[in-house]
Parts: C-alpha cells; structure tokens; sequence
C-alpha cells in the first residue's frame, strides 16, 4: 500500500515552480546542457516544495554575477544572503587555501587560533554585551541553540515570535518561524511552546492599522499581552528588519525590548539574512539602538564558500556547563572560522556597509520614480540593499498581483536580473554589499522594461 501523503499547505499550490509560466521560461531558455544536469538533478534528489523542479543549471558564480550553462549571465539579487562580498572573493579563496595546508580540521575537545580569532572578532562587532559565542554548520542550528540558551537562562521553555518569518528548517528553528510551508501537515508537531503574533506591516497591517507607527504600536500591545498573559516566556525572537522587507517603525523595538525586560523574556534577533552590513549598518538593529540579548548570524558569514553560523550571547548568558547546546563536529573548524574572519575583514576594509547605505539609498530613490510610471508598483520599502517592491493590480485594495509578479520576475531573468519572490507578488532584492550604482541603475532599468505592458 502506498503511504499517505497528506496535503501540502496552501502557499504550495500555487508553486511558481511548477506554473505554465514556469514551463514556458523553461521552453525558451534552457539549453541541453542544462535540461539534462536538471533531469538529473530530478532523479536523485528528494523532491520538496518551493525549490523543485530547479530553475536553472549554472556553471560560474563571480562578484555579483552568476552564470548558466549557455554562457548567460545574470545579476543575482538574491542569492540567499551568502554574497554579501560577492561571489568567488579572490583574498577569501586565498585565505581558505592557506588554511587547508596549515590546518584542516580541529577536533572537538581541542580548539585552534582561527575559531579563537573569529570569536574574539565577532564579540567586538556583536551588539551584545561582552559576547560570548558558539559555531554552528548553519543558521538553523545556530538559532536552536540560542533557544537552548534562553531556556536554561530563564527556567522557562516557551517562545514567542512573528506569523510569516522564518527561522530555520530544523524542528525548533521551524516551529518558532511563522511559515506553513515548514510548520504544517504531516511534518508536525514540532517543538512545544512556540507562540505566536501578527508581525508589524507598514504597507499590509494584520491589525488594520492605517499606517506603519500605528502598527507597530498595536503589535506591540499584543507582545506585551501576550507575555504577560502567558507569564513564562523564556524568549521572544524575531529578524529586526522582517526580510519581505517591512521596516520597523521608529521606537517599535526599543517598547518591545522595555516590554521583554518587564516580563522577565529574553530578546534573541535573528540577523542570519540581514546582518553583516546588509542594511548599511554592520547588524540591523543598530538602526533602531536597540541590543538583544543573543543575536544569531549565518548565511554570508561564510563569504558565500563555506557554511557555518553563530550564536552571540551577552555577558549572564553562559549557563552551558552543565549541558550540550551544540557539540557540533565542525564547530571550531579552523577552515570555516578562517573563511568567516576574512570575511568580516574584507566587508570592513573595503568599506561595504557605508556602500549598502549609499547604493540602497539610490535604489529606493530609483524605485520610488519608478513607482510613479507603472500604477502595478504599489510599495516601494527597504532598508540598505533589503529592498522589497510590492505589486498589485488595484492600489486602492492592495490586491496582490502574485501572476503579474512571475510574469515579471521571468522577463526580468531573459534581460540578466535574477531575484526571487516573496508572499508571491514582492519582488525582494538583496544584491552583495559589492554591487554599484551603476549595477543598479541597469537592475531598475531592466525592472523597468520587465513591467511595461504587464
């Protein structure tokens, strides 16, 4: 008897991954190269949701381009936040190298000069107190363990966070993110205590709010009633910029941080998509002068070579002694930590955070102009190179125009732009803090042809 396979969630059935238009992009751009290493790719990998089929095949990644099987280049505007110094950094390939011959691999029990530099490095940076830290693979498991943390800090295990973000694909990590599509169906039920709110919106307010100060306001009324009803919350954790993007309002995280303090829970930011400099500041809730209690960070710490992630906590917070919050086999590997401390250097000595805040700032304003040419743009939002433009077929209702959004995505891929969607009809780009004006005055052109006559 075939097993059961129970119905997946909603977000799912309208799979841009599987969608005519999809097909048709396909049909009109994919070589043989490529149509076989995808086949390929389709027999022995596990199918899932959203990243399956594939897109595309891709041969070469290289500053802020990556590159197909037929020799086509496109500017990534995505790249799952590792490339934020760009693709293939020619002192970070150097730098792994060197670290390969001198020392490959530290094993637990022992640490090495590289794992002690980066987290001597990253407690400088950290808008914690005093950091101390712990290396994980990933940012999944970076964030379980700050979780760990707070739960044996605090005496207590429940959390609190935002429907709609997402944390990570592992049982904890999925089960304090607010997304269906890692949190429904047959996949639960994952880890007990996990609550949670309506986010903060400064364009669609879950609260029906009419602007984004008001919001903020609201949502953080239902921070407090929540933790006050709930009375043994150990954390709230949430991203300080949520990465669709909505931008928080002014004073929103420093009421919620007075809020947390009030009810005994710890504050954990997950900057894993937006810290490192994304925002034009090193880590994102320096915008709002705010510093939690464990910051978590991953994704581009690697440079975009190598995986691994990290967990800050603030001074008070080393309560592991008697415990294993992570015991992770590469946790201090000396290549990983090496990759990471170069990469802190290289976006500090090359000056790509003050770049993130002068090119996102000209992006927005590109955006902004281009809004008032196509009436389908109805919001333009970011901070830093995190900028999201919102499409809709009446600006009045906000409709989502989630086809009109794939239809654009696609032509934008035909003319070199690669970025991806989110909540279907939010075209979200986050280039590497390397990308110029120039670059992005060719990216608002082409979105610009891409939205004419949609």
């Amino acid at each position: 008897m075939e097993p059961a396979v129970a119905k997946p969630p909603l977000e799912s059935e309208s799979d841009t991954n599987l969608s005519p238009e999809r097909r048709a992009w396909a049909g009109r751009n994919l070589d043989a190269a490529a149509r076989a290493l995808l086949a390929e790719d389709e027999r022995y990998f596990l199918k899932q949701s959203v990243s399956t089929p594939c897109l595309n095949a891709i041969v070469k990644a290289e500053g802020i381009f990556i590159e197909d099987t037929a020799g086509r280049r496109y500017m990534d505007f995505h790249g799952n936040n590792v490339h934020h110094i760009g693709y293939g950094h020619p002192r970070l390939k150097r730098a792994i190298v060197e670290q390969m011959d001198a020392l490959p691999f530290t094993p637990r029990r022992y640490t090495a000069g590289p794992a002690v530099a980066l987290a001597k490095k990253l407690s400088s940076i950290a808008p914690v107190r005093n950091g101390k830290v712990l290396f994980t693979t990933g940012g999944s498991d970076a964030v379980e363990v700050a979780i760990k943390i707070a739960r044996v800090a605090t005496g207590r295990y429940k959390t609190l966070s935002f429907w709609d973000a997402f944390h990570g694909a592992g049982f904890g990590s999925a089960a304090v993110g607010g997304e269906a599509l890692f949190r429904s169906g047959s996949i639960g039920p994952l880890m007990p205590g996990a609550e949670h709110v309506a986010p903060f919106s400064s364009y669609r307010c879950p609260y029906g709010t009419a602007s984004g100060e008001e919001s903020g306001k609201a949502c953080a009324r239902m921070i407090d009633y929540v933790l006050g009803r709930e009375g043994d919350v150990a954390a709230f954790i949430a991203e300080p910029i949520r990465a669709v993007p909505f931008i928080p309002p002014a004073g929103f995280w420093k009421e919620v941080r007075t809020i947390c303090d009030r009810h005994g829970t710890l504050l954990i930011f997950d900057e894993i998509p937006a810290g490192l400099g994304k925002t034009g500041k090193m880590f994102a809730c320096e915008h709002d002068g705010v510093a939690p209690d464990i910051v978590v960070v991953g994704k581009a710490l690697g440079g975009g070579i190598l995986p691994i992630a990290a967990a800050i906590a603030r001074e008070g917070l080393d309560v592991g002694a008697d415990f294993a919050f992570g015991h992770y086999t590469h946790e201090k590997n000396p290549v990983t930590a090496r990759a990471a401390l170069t990469t802190i250097e290289i976006i500090e000595q090359e000056g790509l955070v003050a770049n993130a805040a002068k090119v996102g700032a000209f992006a927005l304003k590109g955006l902004a102009e281009l809004k008032m040419k196509h009436p389908l743009v109805g919001d333009v939002r970011g901070r830093g190179l995190v900028i999201g433009i919102e499409l809709v077929t009446d600006r009045a209702s906000k409709t989502p125009a989630s086809k009109q959004a794939e239809i654009v995505m696609y032509r934008a891929l035909e003319r070199g732009l690669s970025f991806k969607t989110t909540f279907g009809n939010v075209l979200t780009w986050t280039p590497p803090l390397t990308v110029t004006e120039a670059d992005m005055a060719r990216a608002i052109g082409i979105l610009d042809e891409s939205l004419s006559g949609v």
